[in-house]
């Protein structure tokens, strides 16, 4: 083991003084703790000036559980939180982060090639959230896929082949009565998402990152966070002015009365952008106020139906009410199959027998 130096000597183990002359003359000195990093690299990690203070921080460093071994699938789920999930969308981190919770109870001390596709069956069957499950074993195959890249293992993909639980997508579709019981209690800000993700068929995250500046040469672009698909939404079609060009400019002469500076078009009343807990907010408080009414008024299956209703169903609604290859198109899917079986909620149109 490589000695510390003469000025080091004091201090306890691997613990580093480093001082310099400034120029007024007067000395600085400083410590560091001689650490290393996730991937085994040496780095010099800052204790403050005040030699004390320094020992402290340097006992709690010392206290550290250590590094798990790189044949275990804790190193790995604390390589892929690190170094994937943060390259992915601010939702799919929180997804991806609530899932590999989940994958940790199970395989967190277990090594890399201990998991077999029969291991991957019986945590499918184990799981009681089955849908949960299924979105748990993408993640753990992608892993796994990043893992043999990494040459963390060289076996194939355990997820591979694995059945997944059967899935059966959201119907719900919000009709003209709840959508105007809604509407009808929402505060101005809400109505204006509202409107804008039923006009443009896109997610709450993409509705709220509209901004002035995507509208341009009578297009509204879009880029879609999941995918990354970009998208220009015509305003006007062969000179005939659409809903979603009345709306926004509707929205711009509001803003430009109210002296809105920032550009993303959804704000709040004080003209700051508008946040996913702001929206969920005043969804839920435009929610329940007509549900309320609708029990008021003597139709509890109506308020019931209320309640149901989330925002996200704003953009199958909006899937419904076109034609199929316009709304798959407007959705960003590669195919219209993926509209019609997940975002299409209306029955085929059909004439009587008579």
């Amino acid at each position: 083991m490589r000695q510390k130096s003469i000025a080091n000597r004091d201090l306890p183990p691997r613990m580093i003084r480093r001082t310099r002359k400034r120029k007024s003359g007067a000395m600085w000195t400083s410590y560091y703790y001689n650490g290393r990093d996730a991937d085994g690299k040496r780095k010099e990690i800052p204790l403050g000036s005040d030699l004390d203070a320094a020992r402290v921080e340097w006992a709690r460093l010392e206290r550290r559980e250590p590094l798990k071994p790189n044949h275990l699938m804790g190193a790995l789920f604390d390589k892929y939180e690190k170094k994937i999930i943060p390259t992915k969308s601010i939702r799919t981190q929180s997804d991806n982060r609530k899932e590999l919770k989940q994958l940790r109870k199970a395989f967190e001390n277990a090594p890399l090639d201990s998991i077999t596709p029969q291991v991957v069956a019986q945590y499918r069957d184990a799981r009681t959230a089955k849908v949960r499950a299924n979105r748990e074993i993408a993640l753990l195959s992608h892993m796994f896929t990043i893992a043999r890249e990494w040459g963390l293992t060289n076996n194939a993909n355990p997820c591979f082949g694995v059945r997944r639980n059967k899935e059966k997508p959201r119907d719900y579709y919000a009709g003209e009565v709840v959508w105007n019981a809604v509407y009808g209690e929402a505060v101005q800000e809400l109505k204006d998402a509202m409107d804008l993700a039923y006009l443009t068929g896109q997610r709450p995250a993409d509705v709220l990152k509209v901004a002035t500046t995507d509208l341009a040469n009578g297009f509204v672009g879009v880029r879609q966070g999941k995918g990354g698909k970009l998208l220009r939404i015509r305003l006007d079609d062969a000179g005939e002015q659409s809903a979603l060009s009345l709306f926004l400019d509707n929205l711009l002469e509001r803003r430009s009365l109210n002296g809105i500076k920032t550009s993303t078009l959804i704000t709040n009343a004080s003209g700051l952008r508008m946040s996913q807990q702001m929206l969920r907010n005043r969804w839920d408080e435009a929610r329940d106020k007509a549900a309320i009414k609708a029990g008021a008024d003597g139709d509890p299956a109506l308020a019931v139906l209320i309640r149901q209703f989330q925002f996200k169903d704003i953009r199958p609604k909006a899937a419904s009410e076109i034609e199929l290859a316009h709304a798959s198109r407007l959705l960003g899917h590669s195919t219209e199959e993926m509209t019609k079986k997940v975002y299409r909620r209306v029955g085929e149109i059909v004439n009587p027998t008579k």
